[in-house]
């Protein structure tokens, strides 16, 4: 199962960790772990270069986790706040979706 965590303060998503494999079906033809893969993507690829926010981003293969943090403030706040939850809303989708392969937690 992969977990997904968000972690707020106040109302403020402040970043999220991306950890484990769905198991919905084998490396390369798991549909469940692609769809967080891409839009985990295209979520830090927003926030960084697009959005310019340079948040903090580590990627832990050996545990299979990413991780995004954002610093204490951004220029285009409002944009980044929008991206993670837009990618919240998305990955709550797929988790009503696929239950048995993904979790989502708001911390």
């Amino acid at each position: 199962m992969t977990k997904c965590e968000f972690f707020t303060e106040d109302e403020r998503i402040t970043g999220f960790s991306i950890s484990g494999h769905s198991g919905y079906a084998e490396a390369g033809a798991d549909i469940v772990c692609a769809a967080i893969s891409a839009v985990v993507a295209m979520a830090e690829a927003t926030i960084n270069d697009v959005c310019g926010a340079k948040a903090k981003v580590r990627v832990k293969e050996a545990e299979t986790r990413v991780t995004l943090t954002l610093p204490a403030s951004c220029d285009e706040e409002d944009s980044v706040q929008a991206v993670l939850a837009g990618m919240l809303l998305y990955l709550c989708s797929l988790r009503d979706e696929y239950p048995d392969y993904i979790e989502v937690l708001e911390v």
